[in-house]
Order: C-alpha cells, then structure tokens, then sequence
C-alpha cells in the first residue's frame, strides 16, 4: 500500500504546550512514536503515570495498577483503589475555591435562551437529585434509566447515580417505547429519569408520554422523575412520578457526601442497538472508564484546563447523545479535567444551515467533534453558511463513527479548520472507549487514524492472526485497557463468544482496518458489513468513497445482494445533489467511477437513485436495514434509526 502525503504538520505551539507534548517531556520522551511504543510495551507504568499527570484523585490509593490472574478477558485495573467518578469531575472542582465558578456546562436548545451551569451549580444539582434519589430508596447497585436529551440536567443526573454507587443505563433520547422499555427491563431499572418532552427540528417530541408507554412493558420502575425541558403539561402517575424539584426536596441535606467505591464497581451499562437479536449490556467501571476516557480527552483531543496545568482553557463540544458512548466520553472525559462542555439538544441543521457554526461561534468552542456523515450532509449547503460565522476559536476537529472519504475531510480540514486545525479522526466502541487516533504532536494524513491508542495493543492481521501491512485486514486487541468492557451485563458467555472467541486471547473488534507504508491506520468498515464478490472481499466504505466523489452524489450507501454465481453481488444507493437529474448515462458513470477506483471486477451490478438513507442520529448509516428492505425482509431492531421515512426512500429507489 503506497504512503498517504500528509496533510497537517503540528505547530509549535502544539508540540509544546499539549497536554501530551507536556507529560512527554515530564518523562523524558523527545519522539511521540517512543512514547507510543512505551506505552503499549508497559501499559502498566503509563496509565499509573497519567492517573498522577491529570491528578485523578483516588481516595485509597490502588496497590497495582493491572491484575490479569484471572485471565487476560476479566482484566482488572487499579487494584484495592477507591474513588467515585462524580467526585473525580464534580466535587473536587466544586470545592475548589480557583475552579467552582468556572463553567463546567454551556448548553443551547433549538430555542430558547442558553445557559451556563458552574461546577458549583452543577453540584448543588446533582447533590439535589442524589438525595432524593436515595430518599427513593434507590442505592448501591440499583439500575437508573436516563432517557434525556443533552441537558446539564442530563449531566447531573448521570453524576448523581453515580456517587449513590448505582448504575445508570443511557437510553437514547429518540427510542420509542419498545426500544426503551427493553433497556430498562434487561437492567431491572429502579427509577427512569426522563424530560417532558424535546424537539427536534421544530417539533415536539412527548418524551415523558414515550416513557409511559414503555414502563407499561417494564415492570421493575419504581421511581420517575420528571426533568422540565418544555414546561409541558404531562400525565404524572401519584406515587411513582415526581418532578425534578420534588424529587430534591426528598433529599434530608444540601450537601450529599459522596462515598468512594472500589475502582471497579459498576459505574453504567450502555446497551448497543441490536440487529437481529437482543442489544448487548455494556459494562462500565468507575476506575477504567473514567481514566481512559479523561486521557482520551486529553491527549487525544487535547482538552486543555487551567485545573490541570494547561495554558487555556478549552470549550469541547461532540455533537452526540447520552445514548452513544461518545456522550458519556464528552461528559466524563471533560469535567475529569476541569475543562467545559458544550452540549445542544436539537438538530445541527436546524432552524437554517448554520446553526452548528453559529453555535460555535456564539460558544467559542475551541474542540468541535462530528461525524463524517454529517460532514457530507452539511457540504450540501456550500461554504456560505461555513464563511458567515467566525470559528477562529477552533483549534482541534475531531470526528468518529464511520471511515472518511477524501473530499469530505478536506472540506472539514480547509474550509471548517482553515487548514490549521488537526483532525483527530479516532475509532473505538461502546465497547471499549478508543482503539485508534492520532495525536496532535505528530503529522496527519487524509482520513488517517493515525495509530494505536496510547496504551492500547491493537493490530492487523489475517484470518491466521497474523499481523499484516499494506492490505486490509482485522483489527483486534492483544493487552487488556483500562475501558474495557467488565462484560455484558449478566451474559458472561455472550461476552466471551462476541468478543474473544476467534483467537484465544485476543480481543477481536469486528472492524477492517490497514496500515499503509508510512505507519498511517486507516478503516474500512464493520467485517460483518463486508461484501464478498466471487471470493474478494471488499469494505462498503470503499465503494461509498468512489460514488461520492462524484459532484452529483452527496451521499452513498453499498451492500451486498445474494448472488447464485458470485455469491454476493455490488449495489449502490446514491442521494444526488440538488439539480442533478437521475439518467441511465449518470447511473453508467457512477458504476464506471467505481470499476475505475477498485477494479472491473467490482463493478457494481446496480446502481439506485434514492432521496434518503437510513442512518442513526449519531449519523451512522444502517446498510443491514437498507439490505433488508432491498430484499423484502426484516430489518431488525430498528430503535436507533433516525427517520423511519428513509426506508420508504429505499423501498421507492430507482
């Protein structure tokens, strides 16, 4: 595999004042790649030593930092430490007399005016709700639904489970009731923390008559509490149902003491979307999580606080839900370090085509997290609404959730960044946290991935395991991390079947992925999104990449049809651009692009003119729902799909 150019050198700035480029030099390091190297080779030293650099207040102090003996799958971190992670990103803050004033939340909804929540604020509200929670009967290993949009309520809450020691399980904000009752059943939830309502896009969404109707399918719920986000009148059940301040003034204090558990008690259990079978319980500690997630911020995104010795401090915003992991990454993540989020509950488009830049220059966000997908969807509209807004308060992209293709990320790179600002493209999972990013001390090349993780053992190999360049293979994991998965909740052999099964002691991911002749990481795709054409295989990302190279395309879906020959045979769906008319000629150019960029043999067999594709709100496309539809069969769990209109889409391509 021929070496990628690069695109993005760092300045000096970055190589010396960075979080990263500072605990490289506080240990000696001149090179990043001698610290990756390290880091991997001895996992053990480097997460000890981040843990001191961010200044993560355990109180106990662990006597060992990894414990394998019970096997590389049940891996252990932090050993005989205790701590609470709403103690590691709220009180300590909050306490601080330098830091309890600064702001730990910025927030904007579709309308209505912002609002800005100190950490001192933040912790009177999450005291309030842990109080009340507890007066509730709700404590130490309970399971607590939290069906809210992004609000500093959601923050609160998320904070407040945690220092009573239960477990929160995330549910996202747009499931209807199958989707959350199912959540809530398989944790055996106590108590739903859920809003009046939402919008989205102008419209309400009647978030608490949603929960009503799924707590008539889930039978464990005790408690709900009430979030005002609309000022909606809603159907309150007596003796279950509480607003938001009657539940605080349950609580027999202001102050709520918060206890340190054990490094790897429960912190929250996030439920993947399922495809066919029942969603996967994902298991989070409070030790694992919140170190390798508060690193990840800060040495991958480069989040920076003055709390923690940087020289800013910085505004983070990932456009996300609760319901993706990438919403607890920000939540944690940011407040571990003191630093403030921004979160926006509403749609980035929405009432007009600038709304996500208006936002950033209203806010000053200075890290701006989004995904590819929404990346092609926002180009449709030009550069206009980009250039009417000033983002020079940017200074790092980030984006995650699908591979890139070329044009996309040069428009984010030169017309959102201005060419000055690094796009730290990571790759991980509900799973796991983060497997792969690149670092702001080191070059970056086009939809690169940089390399591994800092501390993770990740690499690429055959069907064989055995490691592999210049050709695209499986990503797996061959150490234990700190934000691994505990297993799923309640399903030991499940875990061990998805995940370590294939080769005995090797976590298997489920992505491709490749590394090109200069060390540059790249993905290719889900494996079990993989189509297989007379014995070749080939990742979709590829062939969406080809089509959308072309000015008519905006956006592009491939899969793979059943083929009594091949096996498998190539099909596209494509969303052209305004004024570009479907034809035969325009459909023969699109599978000549794609012959031309893979190779006449993967040609496709059909190309389709759609007007939408199915994605999640996270902005990932659902090709499994589109191949169900393709082929007149069920598509399976549908919960996390965004407009359930974009099938009918599919089902009338031409």
């Amino acid at each position: 595999m021929s070496a990628t150019p690069v695109a993005w050198s760092p300045s000096p700035e970055f190589l010396t004042e960075s979080n990263v480029a500072r605990f490289m030099a506080a240990h000696g390091f001149g090179d990043f790649s001698e610290l990756r190297d390290r880091s991997i080779e001895d996992p053990e030293w480097f997460w000890d030593a981040f843990v001191r650099f961010a200044g993560i207040p355990f109180a106990t102090p662990y006597s060992d930092v990894l414990d394998e003996s019970a096997g590389i799958e049940w891996a252990t971190w932090f050993t005989g430490g205790r701590l609470n992670a709403a103690a590691v990103c709220v009180d300590r803050w909050a306490d601080d007399p330098q830091r309890c004033d600064h702001p730990a939340i910025l927030w904007e909804g579709e309308d209505g005016p912002p609002r800005s929540v100190t950490y001192r604020e933040l912790r009177t509200m999450t005291d309030a709700l842990a109080g009340g929670l507890a007066a509730r009967g709700v404590g130490v290993g309970d399971a607590v639904g939290v069906f809210l949009p992004m609000l500093p309520e959601t923050v609160a809450a998320v904070m407040a489970v945690a220092k009573l020691g239960a477990i929160f399980l995330p549910i996202f904000s747009g499931y209807g009731p199958e989707a959350v009752a199912v959540r809530l059943d398989e944790g055996q939830a106590k108590a739903l923390i859920t809003a009046d309502g939402t919008t989205r896009r102008g419209k309400v969404v009647p978030m608490k008559e949603t929960a009503d109707a799924a707590l008539a399918l889930a039978s464990s719920i005790e408690t709900v509490v009430v979030v005002p986000r609309l000022g909606r009148e809603v159907p309150m059940t007596a003796g279950r149902d509480l607003t938001l301040a009657e539940c605080g003034a349950l609580a027999s204090s202001a102050r709520f003491d918060t206890p340190a558990f054990d490094a790897e008690h429960p912190l929250f259990v996030a439920y993947t979307s399922g495809t066919t079978g029942k969603p996967k319980g994902v298991v989070h500690v409070h030790g694992g999580f919140v170190v390798k997630i508060a690193e990840e911020v800060a040495f991958q995104a480069d989040c920076r606080s003055l709390a923690t010795g940087g020289d800013r401090d910085d505004v983070l915003f990932w456009l996300t839900d609760l319901g993706w992991i990438m919403g607890p990454w920000q939540i944690f993540g940011t407040l571990a370090l003191g630093a403030t989020m921004f979160c926006f509950d509403g749609a980035p488009d929405y009432p007009g085509p600038d709304r996500l830049w208006a936002m950033v220059e209203r806010h000053r966000i200075s890290i701006l997290g989004i995904s590819p997908t929404l990346v092609r969807a926002l180009m449709a509209h030009g550069e206009a609404p980009v250039r009417a807004h000033d983002l020079s308060s940017l200074r790092v992209l980030g984006s995650t959730g699908e591979p890139w293709n070329e044009g996309p990320w040069w428009w984010y790179f030169d017309v959102v960044g201005g060419g000055r600002c690094p796009v730290i493209n990571v790759s991980g999972g509900t799973e796991v946290g983060c497997f792969l990013a690149p670092h702001v001390v080191e070059s970056i090349a086009p939809c690169s991935l940089g390399g591994p993780a800092l501390g993770c053992a990740v690499d690429v190999v055959d069907d064989d395991c055995q490691p592999i360049r210049g050709a695209v293979g499986e990503l797996i994991c061959r150490r234990p991390w700190p934000a691994m998965t505990r297993g799923m909740w309640k399903e030991p052999e499940r875990y061990l079947e998805t995940y370590w099964s294939r080769w005995p002691g090797v976590w298997w991911h489920g992505d491709w992925a490749s590394i090109d002749d200069d060390g540059q990481w790249f993905l290719h795709g889900r494996s079990d999104d993989t189509i297989k054409l007379a014995g070749k295989r080939l990742g979709p990302a590829e062939v969406e990449t080809a089509l959308v190279e072309h000015p008519g395309v905006v956006e592009a879906a491939a899969i793979g049809m059943p083929d009594e020959l091949k096996g498998e045979t190539l099909v596209g769906y494509v969303v052209l651009a305004g004024g570009t008319t479907p034809s035969e000629e325009l459909r023969a150019e699109l599978r000549a692009l794609v012959a031309n960029a893979l190779g006449k043999s993967f040609t496709p067999s059909a190309i389709y003119f759609t007007t939408a594709l199915p994605k999640t709100r996270s902005n990932k496309i659902m090709r499994r729902a589109i191949r169900a539809v393709a082929l007149g069969q069920t598509p399976g769990d549908l919960s996390g799909l965004e407009d359930p209109a974009a099938l009918d889409a599919i089902a009338a391509a031409e």
